[in-house]
């Protein structure tokens, strides 16, 4: 996909046209958590051949880490949505990337930061593992930016040549959905977004 979209577009709709003119083609799906991967999964399975791939440096620590990969993984057993794929635990790369960020705002130029961090990673494995398309679950929470995330999306498909699927996934009650679907599958749902700095805020 190309880097042009208008400062309102409507990224839901995108997608969903997008993915009716690439049925079954291959997507790789980054994931901060189960939660927020349980709506995802449920309206992009039924689309492409998903993989959930597990890159979140930004957490504060290995033990939340493995946290939330655990349930991400049991959720993937339960319902068969996805096939998974995971990355050590490298908070060094995100602590980098955020260097001199570390008093920003919640939701200002850190979290843009690790949002590129997280994507551009997603873009690389998707280009050298020959995925057809590269995306992400944070457009999911009310408290992401989904106009900066498919911004940053669509430049690193160009750097990468690799397709991205837009997304908003909090249209059509999708942040509601998520959490019945937690709710139902006994998720752990965590109460910061996952750094350090969040954790603060």
């Amino acid at each position: 996909m190309g880097s042009d979209f208008a400062m309102k577009e409507n990224y839901d709709k995108r997608m969903l046209e997008i993915a009716r003119e690439h049925a079954g083609e291959s997507l790789l799906l980054h994931s901060c958590c189960a939660p927020c991967s349980s709506y995802c999964l449920e309206q992009l399975a039924p689309l492409f051949r998903v993989t959930v791939f597990y890159f979140n440096p930004n957490l504060d620590t290995e033990e939340e880490y493995e946290r939330r990969k655990a349930e991400q993984i049991r959720y993937l057993s339960e319902t068969s949505l996805a096939s998974f794929l995971d990355c050590d635990y490298s908070p060094e790369r995100y602590l980098s990337a955020v260097k001199g960020l570390e008093a920003e705002k919640e939701g200002g130029a850190r979290c843009a930061a690790c949002f590129r961090l997280r994507l551009e990673e997603t873009a690389r494995r998707a280009k050298e593992l020959g995925f057809s398309f590269f995306g992400t679950t944070l457009t999911v929470s009310p408290l992401k930016n989904a106009e900066l995330i498919n911004r940053t999306g669509f430049e690193l498909a160009e750097e990468y040549g690799v397709s991205y699927l837009p997304s908003d996934f909090k249209k059509r009650g999708g942040y509601l959905r998520s959490v019945e679907l937690s709710k139902e599958h006994r998720l752990y749902r965590q109460n910061y977004c996952g750094c350090v700095f969040s954790r603060r805020s």
